[in-house]
């Protein structure tokens, strides 16, 4: 940047002698500064003085486009490689994040932020400052420029113009942050109606509600367009007030020159180097002042992406993979429980359970009975909030460790989650593609009772399921999921309400295969269907939060 303004002082000096010698050569030869030139050059005559002042002149020109160039390229990469970070860093502390905050936000609101905010903040608030920077750089060293040709003039022209841009930032500033802080809760709410009227559109075709998402979505876009038309106008309209002042000058002081004594001759190189600087000045003070405006405009947006940048991450975030908890005997949970909030009820209440290795346990109750709040705490995900513990073979489990016991654990809830990739990188999810262990892959997909129908398929494992698994049915997605979690090796198998999509053998057929797998392997299963847990080691009924009763299958069938 510094550069840069060197450069528009030489070629705005540089104009000087060149419009002198164009006008009045012989007392360009005369002049004292262009001495060294002539006697270097071994010139004899003032016209032979054209063509070197010509060379510089054009010179000038040249490294101060260069310089502006490549300001640009190098402030460029720097706004969009901070974007990058900015982006990078919101979606890893995000990711880290404890299950319960995730819960209690929508998810719209980190979407915008990691990917909207933050490129708003690259646009409107990493390349403004840069460019805030480099114009008030080269407003500095233009004006020194200017002043040493005609001090008066510049310092009127400098302080007109900059009265008339401060001026304007007074009377803009308020409908600029009331237009900011609309460009931050719609982009919100534009991200947000995309995605439940697409998320759900099995439901918005089935109801012909198309409209009213229509609706909701053009309610939230035309206000956020608005506000941000509103920016853009204010940013850019003083431009065209400010080129038309210019002139104005220039034609004023033209007749103000040719006036003095020695006429238009004398008055070309003056006029010629303030027109010059005039022209490179006016545009960087808009710039200036655009810059001021996107800032202005960008701060609400700003704001969001530092609160989620404040995002605190856990300790483990940088740590290697931890050591397993150690899990030989039993999992106890005591005097356990939880809510979702100050405002919410309890949805645990004083649960006391213990649970062997190896066991088979299944959890069943009405609905909000609490059942995958239980699993979700046993699973590391949620932590008792309102008094208890969760023990592993006597250690207590908390936040320092909680990642060592989630070593164990493979989950396959109801609602399987699948990207839109291939069913080999579905069942090995979160595992590169170049190291997925493809001889695992095909043991889960049989164990899971998938693999007859993945081997039909032309592409076999390496087919696509479509976004969130569209083009496979609910018990392909199912068993997908299954083998997901037996890919994981897991010792500990959590299954809420897993098996619901499939039908009666196929549910029979997956279970006896998770049976066989192995006499330590501990199976959690919610299920509604009774039948679903007759091969439980021991079955937990819970109510309101309660452990009801705990028995054998038998013992339940006969109550």
């Amino acid at each position: 940047m510094i550069f840069a303004s060197f450069a528009e002082i030489f070629s705005i000096g540089a104009v000087l002698p060149f419009l002198g010698v164009l006008t009045a050569p012989d007392r360009i030869f005369v002049h004292p500064l262009i001495q060294p030139l002539i006697h270097v050059l071994g010139l004899t005559e003032s016209k032979q003085l054209l063509l070197p002042l010509t060379v510089i002149f054009s010179l000038a020109a040249c490294i101060a486009g260069i310089t502006r160039l490549l300001m640009l390229w190098v402030s460029t990469r720097l706004s969009f490689a901070t974007g990058a970070d900015l982006s990078i860093n919101i979606y890893r502390r995000t990711l880290y994040q404890p299950y319960a905050v995730h819960v209690a936000r929508n998810s719209s609101e980190v979407i915008n932020g990691i990917s909207n905010k933050a490129n708003g903040v690259i646009y409107n608030i990493v390349v403004p400052i840069l460019t805030l920077i480099s114009a008030s750089i080269m407003i500095t060293t233009i004006l020194i420029a200017m002043l040493v040709v005609e001090p008066v003039i510049a310092l009127s022209a400098f302080a007109g113009f900059g009265l008339i841009y401060i001026s304007i930032i007074k009377l803009t500033r308020n409908q600029m942050m009331r237009d900011s802080q609309r460009i931050a809760r719609e982009s919100t709410n534009v991200i947000k109606s995309l995605q439940e009227g697409l998320g759900g559109i099995r439901d918005v075709l089935i109801d012909g509600s198309q409209s009213v998402y229509c609706q909701i979505y053009g309610r939230a876009d035309q206000s956020l367009r608005r506000a941000q038309g509103n920016n853009f106008f204010i940013s850019m309209f003083p431009r065209y007030g400010m080129e038309s002042l210019g002139m104005v000058l220039i034609a004023i002081l033209a007749y103000a020159l040719a006036q003095q004594s020695g006429g238009v001759a004398k008055a070309i190189p003056v006029l010629g180097a303030l027109a010059l600087g005039a022209q490179r000045l006016l545009p960087i003070l808009q710039q200036a002042y655009a810059s001021w405006s996107s800032i202005q405009g960008g701060q609400a947006s700003l704001q969001d992406t530092l609160y989620l940048l404040d995002q605190p991450l856990p300790e483990y975030a940088d740590q290697p993979m931890p050591i397993p908890l150690v899990f030989q005997k039993e999992i106890c949970i005591r005097q356990l429980s939880f809510r979702y909030s100050p405002l919410t009820a309890c949805v645990l209440n004083d649960v006391n359970l213990t649970i062997k290795k190896g066991s088979v346990i299944g959890f069943i109750g009405t609905t909000g009975s609490g059942k995958s709040t239980l699993l979700d705490i046993v699973m590391g995900l949620l932590n008792a909030n309102e008094g208890g513990v969760l023990e592993v073979d006597g250690q207590v489990v908390k936040n320092i460790n909680h990642r060592a016991w989630q070593t164990h654990i493979a989950h396959v809830p109801q609602a399987i989650f699948l990207a839109d990739s291939s069913i080999e990188e579905n069942i090995a999810f979160g595992v590169l593609k170049s190291q997925i262990n493809k001889a695992r892959v095909e043991e889960a997909a049989k164990q899971a009772q998938i693999s007859d129908i993945i081997e039909a398929l032309p592409e076999k494992y390496e087919t696509f399921v479509g976004e969130r698994g569209v083009r496979l049915s609910g018990g392909q997605r199912q068993r997908i999921g299954i083998a997901r979690a037996l890919y994981k090796q897991a010792d500990v198998i959590i299954f809420d309400e897993a098996t619901s999509a499939l039908d009666g053998e196929t549910e029979q057929a997956v279970m006896r295969s998770i049976e066989g797998l192995a006499n330590d392997l501990t199976v959690l299963i919610i299920a509604h269907r009774l039948t679903t847990l007759k091969n439980c080691t021991q079955i937990v009924e819970l109510s309101e939060g309660r452990v009801k009763r705990v028995g054998s299958y038998q013992d339940i069938v006969a109550t």
